[in-house]
């Protein structure tokens, strides 16, 4: 390794807003367990709970989730708490959203001011022809209850659009990245239409006329000012430039796109800029292109019934053969092994 190379800087841990976790606490007490116990032993002082603005860890949030099915035995958990969950969970971002001209308009700020709620995870807007697509996929590395996560993120996503499109919005689909559970009477009485998973993504899909409806809440000279408030906090807490290519990469290697030049077209900048830039916080794009497969295949292996093969072909190898040495170097184990074994 080079003397000249930067010293790695850590990474801090990615944080939330603790606003979407009270809503835990109430599903816990609707349980009849003690919110406050359950907090405590997930490493997560009670107090914080008092100010939706607060911050906590994603491990810690994480570990509040996995602690609740354990107590509970449910397994539909994070679905429950989406369920309780509209845009004023999303502080500011919500406001913002609800304001908005029209719902596109709302949910492109969403995508593009999320990371001001909750770092560590990724939301796109896809739209075609007749079609809009909702995603939410996590990043922060590490995570085991991603599944729980997910399923509340497009509980989320549905409450988020009635309140902005009204009571007689409806989606066509929702998917789920973790595998089929064997009770899904939960999910379809919630969602009510086709769901799908073993996805490559957490998303809803819906009609994109839906995108054109001006919410009830539209206030052109409120959002004006919010915008405001909201770009000053985008400059006071804006991400790390590492951890901004790592958002951009969990989305962009599973819809096929993996090259150094293209990850820096979609920053407005020249590969030779992106190498340099990641390397004065003495990581670079192969490392991080690493850990983003690692952390992917790792989610999937643990959370769908998808083959190890159908996993190597959606994070772009072209053979499985490639993936298996890849998985061992990261791992010291192959992706089978690693599957049984958690």
């Amino acid at each position: 390794m080079s003397s000249n190379r930067a010293r790695k800087r850590e990474p801090r841990p990615a944080t939330l807003r603790v606003g979407g976790v009270t809503e835990i606490a109430a599903v816990l007490e609707g349980f009849g367990f003690d919110p406050d116990e359950i907090f405590a032993d997930a490493g997560i002082d009670p107090k914080l709970i008092g100010d939706p603005d607060n911050l906590i860890s994603y491990a810690a949030r994480d570990r509040l989730f996995k602690e609740s099915v354990s107590r509970t035995g449910c397994q539909h958990f994070g679905l429950l708490v989406g369920q309780r969950m509209n845009l004023k969970e999303l502080g500011l971002v919500g406001l913002l959203m609800k304001t908005s001209r029209d719902a596109g308009t709302a949910l492109r700020s969403l995508v593009q001011f999320l990371h001001l709620h909750s770092q560590g995870a990724v939301m796109e807007l896809r739209v075609d022809d007749k079609l809009a697509m909702l995603t939410y996929d996590a990043y922060e590395p590490g995570l085991v209850a991603t599944d729980q996560t997910g399923d509340g993120a497009v509980a989320m996503m549905l409450n988020a659009m009635r309140a902005l499109c009204g009571a007689d919005f409806q989606p066509t689909e929702a998917s789920f990245a973790h595998r089929r559970p064997a009770d899904i009477k939960a999910f379809r009485k919630f969602f009510k239409v086709p769901l799908y998973f073993d996805a490559e993504h957490y998303a809803l899909v819906f009609s994109r006329d839906w995108l054109d409806v001006r919410p009830a809440t539209a206030d052109d000279e409120l959002r004006h000012l919010l915008q405001k408030q909201v770009d000053a906090l985008r400059v006071k807490h804006g991400l790390s430039f590492p951890l901004q290519v790592r958002s951009v990469l969990h989305s962009a290697l599973l819809a096929g796109v993996s090259s150094e030049e293209k990850i820096a077209m979609l920053f407005s900048i020249h590969s030779h800029t992106l190498r340099r830039r990641l390397e004065a916080f003495g990581t670079s794009f192969h490392e991080l292109i690493d850990e983003c497969r690692f952390e992917i295949a790792r989610d999937m292996l643990r959370n769908t019934s998808l083959t190890v093969g159908q996993i190597s072909s959606s994070l772009g190898y072209s053979r499985a053969s490639s993936f298996i040495r890849a998985f061992r170097r990261w791992s010291d184990t192959t992706p089978s092994q690693w599957r049984q074994q958690n």
